[in-house]
């Protein structure tokens, strides 16, 4: 046998690998027995819940594990080399240049005060024997590999210049600035909207294929495995489950957790009456669950609660009065939202959906009353928003898209919980406010102890019931929902979602939901509204939208959804 016939070593292989973190309490093992490869120009899927250790294994390949955690057993190789023993110096001459990485949040790993040209520049020096010239050069042409316009003027700007998806574009050319074997992608499209999120999938899928390399795509989005990943391997509590093709493991998974995780993801075609969900510990299959009839979407003839007329939102982009005398410039406006009308019935969901910029966010500040709007009313139960003397903060409450950035870290959850009632005078009584707390604890499937605790103490699906305990607690008729489900995994997505829906039943409550994914819009909404560039393009049933969507912009939203039943 030649040579040229001896089969080429996987780009990494990862034997019997352990992470154990040293604690005062004894080892406690995080990682145990993960066995995988990856080759040249494939593309390997990473998904399971929090904590089931995907990104532990990512940070273990690249040496990024600090004490007290260490690698316990097992290797990992990098085309046949060792390469888990390597410290210091050794590690960093391949963490770039052998190895890239790409991280969910490029603002957080991008330098604020440096140009972009700057970040690619030095990496390319730092990695490859190039002289300044030659590695602008280079920047410029990664600029461009990553389908960046304009990428000679884009070389002199700031991180804070780019949008989301242009910022991800930066970090996926800086993790190819060496040519590396191997890319590590952690949650690299999880805050992207979904036509971005397709684009940085189809990039990424390019990039691998056209440069043989080999990439772990680390995620909790199923679809995005669907689209992108050629096989796929499933985590759980630390351990490898399963490992196979991707449509072989999502069309026909042999672990019973792995069919209850496929069964807990919303479709974009159906809606179920409810997600099942993956029990901790539990190795249970699946319930089944039916899909439900349209006609039993919500309340078809409920009185109208809020109703939208004309909004507009113009905001003044412009230099201060004194600049523009001096510069001779003239005011710069922007119509964030532009004549957008639409009702929602009480005890009825009504989705927004849109890209970013498209003014949904705006549009849920003004209904909230934390912005005014440039024109227009928002009448709630007949009454103007911005007119009325009635106080609407208790019966319009907002839950945010981060519940640890909108939760007070200081505070107690029994603080957090009982401030709406003692601002809005709900309650005076000291016993009456910790009953009502122990109330919405109770609501939203938590323990009245846990009133005592911090909200770093809890998951990121705890924290998000706590945010809505604290927005149940002035027993509000209607709550706006700011991408509530966007940073969780499939799930507690599917927990927080049925959650949402048993509360809507129990207390008949209203819902304008705000989400880029429109498998959640699809479950969650009876009606829905399609924004782009600040106007509302269409809207109607959700049923009728997104089965027979009229308008080119909401076709275009719905063929860039990446859905696991309709992928590759």
């Amino acid at each position: 046998m030649s040579s040229s016939d001896t089969p080429l070593p996987p780009v990494l292989r990862v034997r019997e690998l352990g992470v154990t973190f040293d604690t005062y309490r004894g080892p406690v093992q995080v990682l145990s027995d993960v066995n995988f490869e990856i080759a040249a120009g494939e593309i390997l899927g990473v998904v399971g819940e929090s904590g089931a250790g995907k990104s532990m294994t990512g940070a273990a390949v690249i040496g990024l594990i600090d004490p007290p955690g260490r690698i316990s057993s097992g290797t990992v190789e990098l085309n046949g080399e060792r390469i888990d023993g390597l410290r210091g110096e050794a590690m960093r001459r391949i963490r770039g240049r052998r190895i890239g990485s790409i991280f969910q949040d490029p603002l957080t790993s991008l330098n604020p005060v440096y140009t972009v040209g700057r970040h690619l520049v030095e990496t390319i020096r730092t990695h490859l024997p190039l002289t300044e010239a030659q590695a602008r050069a280079r920047a410029l042409e990664l600029l461009e590999e990553v389908e960046i316009p304009e990428a000679r003027v884009r070389l002199g700007q700031y991180p804070h210049q780019f949008s989301g998806g242009m910022r991800q574009r930066v970090a996926i050319a800086l993790a190819l600035c060496a040519e590396p074997q191997l890319i590590i992608a952690d949650e690299p499209t999880t805050a992207l909207d979904v036509s971005v999120q397709a684009q940085i999938i189809a990039l990424l899928r390019r990039v691998c294929r056209e440069r043989e390399a080999a990439a772990m795509l680390i995620t909790h989005d199923m679809g995005v495995i669907a689209e992108t990943a050629d096989r796929v391997m499933v985590m759980y509590q630390g351990r490898v489950l399963e490992t196979g093709p991707v449509r072989e493991v999502l069309d026909r998974p042999t672990e019973p957790y792995t069919r209850v995780l496929m069964a807990a993801i919303p479709s974009v075609h159906e809606r179920l009456t409810r997600l099942p969900v993956p029990e901790i510990g539990s190795a249970a299959p699946a319930p089944a669950a039916r899909v439900e009839p349209v006609t039993q979407a919500g309340p078809r003839n409920g009185k109208t609660l809020l109703e939208v007329r004309d909004l507009g939102k113009e905001f003044d982009l412009s230099l201060g009065w004194l600049e523009r005398v001096v510069s001779r410039q003239p005011r710069r406006t922007l119509q964030a939202v532009d004549g957008v009308s639409f009702k929602i019935r009480q005890g009825s969901t009504f989705g927004l959906v849109g890209e970013s910029g498209s003014g949904k966010s705006t549009v849920a500040r003004m209904v909230a009353g934390l912005t005014v709007p440039t024109r227009g009313q928002v009448l709630f139960d007949g009454e103007d928003r911005f007119q009325t003397q009635t106080d609407l903060r208790r019966r319009i409450q907002m839950i945010f898209q981060d519940p640890y950035a909108s939760l007070n870290p200081r505070w107690t959850v029994e603080r957090l919980i009982a401030e709406p009632l003692e601002v809005l005078g709900l309650s005076t009584d000291p016993n009456e406010t910790a009953e009502r707390v122990a109330q919405a604890l109770r609501r939203v499937r938590m323990k009245p102890d846990d009133a005592r605790k911090y909200p770093h103490q809890f998951s990121g699906g705890q924290r998000q019931r706590i945010a809505i305990a604290r927005a149940l607690a002035s027993q509000p008729e209607f709550i706006i929902c700011d991408e509530p489900t966007s940073a969780l995994d499939v799930s507690v997505q599917a927990q927080v979602l049925n959650l949402m829906r048993d509360l809507q039943d129990e207390f008949g409550l209203t819902y304008l939901l705000i989400s880029h994914n429109l498998a959640v819009i699809r479950h969650m909404c009876d009606d829905i509204g399609v924004m782009q560039r600040g106007r509302l393009v269409e809207a109607g049933d959700a049923q009728e939208v997104l089965d027979a969507p009229q308008h080119a912009y909401t076709r275009a939203l719905m063929a860039a959804v990446p859905d696991i039943h309709h992928a590759h």
